[in-house]
């Protein structure tokens, strides 16, 4: 039990032998609490976002660059890291506004109404994670496939013919794959974010109760 749920606690009792806690006492707990919350959301998705910055600078050498270009991948990829920083900064920014908002609250209601954006917010944010990061996997796998099904082809008496069976097994595993690798990010992003926004839900559900 933390020490808003004591003083709930306090209050509702009214014991003669401590201090009333007024209504806007209450409220005051639960806005600091919501303020801090949703400066920590930002503060992880500017970590966030410096974390897979640097991996970038680390992963994408050279080397990297020149696997790019032997696909044929060097466009798509210059494409995905402009398109995901451009969108990764677009809801920095929306986090950064929505504590700006939070901070400078001084109603229940409007408290109320902007944890109500500020869960919607992560959770556009997740979906836009996992839906980018489906469809770059989809795409990169067809370039890559494209560029095997050209350099097969190519050379004299190859043959790229594929049995119904193998396209199915083969479509098959790529679902899998593509499943398992979506639910382990999604599931990294439940963790770091959930129980953030758990937190913020039980602020709002106590001050409803608030204006009731």
């Amino acid at each position: 039990m933390d020490e808003l749920d004591l003083l709930k606690k306090d209050w509702k009792k009214q014991d003669k032998t401590l201090p009333h806690l007024s209504y806007d006492e209450i409220y005051k707990m639960l806005w600091k609490r919501s303020s801090s919350i949703v400066k920590w959301i930002f503060i992880i998705s500017i970590l966030e976002f410096l974390l897979g910055t640097i991996l970038n600078l680390v992963l994408a050498d050279d080397e990297y660059w020149e696997k790019m270009r032997e696909f044929d991948m060097t466009e798509f990829s210059i494409v995905v890291y402009i398109i995901s920083y451009a969108i990764t900064f677009y809801f920095i920014y929306k986090f950064y506004t929505n504590y700006r908002r939070i901070s400078a609250n001084a109603t229940a209601k409007k408290l109320m109404e902007d944890i109500l954006k500020t869960r919607k917010t992560v959770k556009f944010y997740i979906a836009f994670v996992l839906i980018s990061s489906g469809i770059s996997f989809l795409v990169g796998l067809f370039l890559v496939i494209r560029h095997h099904m050209q350099t097969m082809t190519a050379e004299p008496g190859s043959n790229m013919q594929f049995e119904t069976n193998q396209w199915l097994l083969f479509i098959g595993a790529i679902i899998l794959i593509l499943g398992v690798f979506l639910l382990i990010v999604w599931c990294i992003y439940r963790l770091i974010y959930g129980i953030l926004l758990k937190r913020l839900q039980r602020n709002y559900r106590e001050l409803k109760k608030l204006e009731m």
